[in-house]
């Protein structure tokens, strides 16, 4: 079951490999505005801000449910072939793809974490980061054109259907009970905490969205800005395999030196957008920007509430997915607009994340003083 894990991981994450990188820069060479990509590629994280809340009114998680999330998977890339000349056509693909792609996922999680446990989990889940890179340089030696990056999208959608559809087969256990407690999850009261975790995600959609784009405008050749993405994966990848001391003290300071460094990360970016040096140390930063920053939060939630399944739900949909949302369309017209300062409005919004988590963390002092 772990090999069939691995190369479910593998393949899913080379398909994201594949829209994050190389989608945005073929939309521009098909003609679309930055503001119209920016549009398009916040469908899919709308859909997956969408879709935990539904596990909450009732939706669950079952054998026909995820083959039909394969289909859709399968179904919306190919569908991409006949509407990347159409926005609306196109816009209604990629909200399908994200409906697949937001579906899939949860449920093989569960299915790993069942059956591996939480132990090798991790070990596991890094085969999605190598199929990440290697999708990147592989792909960017035969990127000529939107057709070639939509036949790897294809193929790869097609071939990671199959292994999910394998995984499922092979589960002996796919579902567990959903916890019984008493939902303690309260946005309202708990609006530091979650505005700079949102916040954090937002300031990613510049990133993202952009960065290929961003980078080759500056005269960053194409291949140069795929090794970028790969340098910092590889850093990701380092992070994980070494954080764990790091993650058994205080989380809510890692978070805090987390959304900094992101700050002084997109700072960078804009300061030294053609200096190789500078570009390649930014991509280090990805370790705690994302991989620590990730595994803090999760963490802490996990901690923080009795609800630990719903908490990982909705810290999937608010951050990764409305912060992701609302990132793509804010980095698409500020790219559109003032695209020279494209970085330094992700850097402010890091910034923001870091004053309401830092916000919150004297809530919890005090709290905990008082107490």
């Amino acid at each position: 079951m772990a090999a069939l894990l691995s190369l479910f991981y593998f393949f899913y994450f080379s398909i994201i490999g594949v829209y994050v990188i190389f989608m945005p820069k073929v939309l521009e060479m098909q003609g679309y505005t930055p503001s119209e990509i920016g549009i398009i590629f916040s469908a899919a994280p709308l859909v997956r801000f969408i879709v935990p809340f539904a596990f909450t009114r009732g939706l669950k998680l079952s054998i026909g449910s995820f083959h039909f999330a394969l289909i859709v998977m399968v179904a919306s890339s190919v569908a991409f072939y006949f509407s990347i000349e159409s926005f609306y056509k196109l816009l209604l693909s990629n909200i399908a793809l994200g409906i697949g792609l937001s579906l899939v996922l949860p449920y093989v999680e569960l299915i790993a974490l069942g059956n591996i446990g939480k132990e090798r989990y991790g070990k596991v889940r890094l085969f999605g980061s190598v199929g990440f890179i290697l999708v990147a340089l592989v792909l960017v030696k035969f990127l000529s054109g939107a057709w070639v990056a939509l036949g790897f999208m294809v193929t790869l959608s097609a071939i990671t259907a199959l292994i999910a559809f394998a995984v499922a087969s092979k589960a002996k256990t796919i579902l567990k009970k959903t916890e019984e407690c008493q939902n303690d999850i309260t946005l309202l009261a708990h609006w530091q905490l979650w505005l700079g975790l949102t916040l954090m995600q937002v300031s990613f959609g510049a990133f993202y969205n952009f960065f290929t784009i961003y980078e080759t405008n500056h005269g960053i050749a194409l291949e140069t800005t795929i090794y970028l993405w790969s340098f910092g994966v590889i850093a990701e990848i380092g992070m994980l395999f070494f954080q764990g001391r790091l993650l058994q003290g205080n989380l809510l300071f890692l978070l805090q030196i987390t959304t900094f460094v992101s700050a002084f990360r997109w700072l960078l970016l804009f300061m030294f957008p053609q200096t190789l040096g500078v570009l390649f140390f930014s991509q280090s930063l990805h370790a705690l920007s994302f991989a620590l920053f990730h595994s803090a939060a999760i963490s802490y939630l996990y901690r923080f509430y009795k609800h630990k399944s719903l908490a990982q739900q909705f810290f999937s949909g608010i951050t990764y997915g409305m912060g992701a949302f609302v990132g793509a369309l804010v980095s698409g017209f500020v790219y559109e607009s003032y695209p020279q300062y494209l970085f330094v409005s992700s850097t402010f919004l890091a910034l923001g994340a870091f004053g309401f988590i830092t916000l919150w963390a004297k809530t919890q002092a005090r709290a905990q003083c008082s107490e």
